[in-house]
């Protein structure tokens, strides 16, 4: 039985959704942290909605805050519960696009995944697990879950851009490398990365002018 995401949105400028951008946020954070991304890249994505749901599970001593599976090495949770919750969240989102997008009427081909963090580590795993080709991945300073299993579980194989600081404190910036050559070695043919010098665990402008070009080009727009 999956669980119903709570999610904020926000509409196309134009007032017609011709494509969707799916914001996940990362731990501790909620769809509202990722959703003011979509004042900027809204004139420039004009008939695109941006909807961002709230992580299933809130974190302990964090009232406003969300996580997607728990991490042991943050909370004190076991790999058990970690392995659990991830399974469900996948599910989760999974469930979550599907009404997405016979709700706004949209092919997976119109659909963008944007993550950050653990979002991006959601985005990464259950988007190529999907049947149906997403028309790209965004993914900023996050890394690839159970990499060993990817070429065997893939069934479509979407666009991809990987994003990190090199100067992330949180999530090392070796983890960008290490999904490039796993992606590539699971059949990916447009695998794209960048670099943000300086930066630490956050979005920088630069990151954020690569994302918008990326997602334009793969909505054809």
């Amino acid at each position: 039985m999956t669980r119903v995401l709570n999610a904020g949105r926000k509409d196309p400028v134009s007032g017609e959704t011709r494509s969707v951008v799916v914001f996940l946020h990362g731990y501790g954070a909620n769809g509202a942290d990722l959703l003011g991304l979509a004042d900027v890249l809204g004139e420039h994505l004009p008939d695109t909605l941006f909807v961002a749901p709230d992580a299933p599970e809130s974190v302990p001593g964090a009232p406003f805050g969300f996580q997607w599976f728990p991490i042991p090495w943050l909370d004190g949770s076991s790999e058990e519960e970690a392995e659990r919750g991830m399974t469900a969240a996948f599910d989760d989102l999974d469930a979550f696009l599907d009404a997405l997008m016979v709700d706004e009427d949209v092919l997976p081909e119109q659909v963008v995944l944007f993550g950050f963090s653990q979002g991006s580590m959601m985005s990464l795993h259950v988007g190529p697990r999907r049947e149906d080709e997403l028309a790209g991945i965004v993914a900023f300073s996050g890394r690839l879950l159970k990499p060993e299993d990817l070429a065997e579980e893939a069934v479509s194989r979407p666009p991809v851009l990987l994003v990190h600081g090199d100067a992330d404190e949180v999530v090392p910036p070796q983890s960008l490398p290490a999904a490039a050559e796993a992606l590539q070695g699971a059949g990916w043919k447009e695998v794209y990365a960048h670099v943000m010098k300086g930066t630490g665990h956050g979005i920088a402008p630069d990151g954020l002018s690569v994302a918008l070009a990326f997602m334009r080009d793969k909505l054809g727009l």
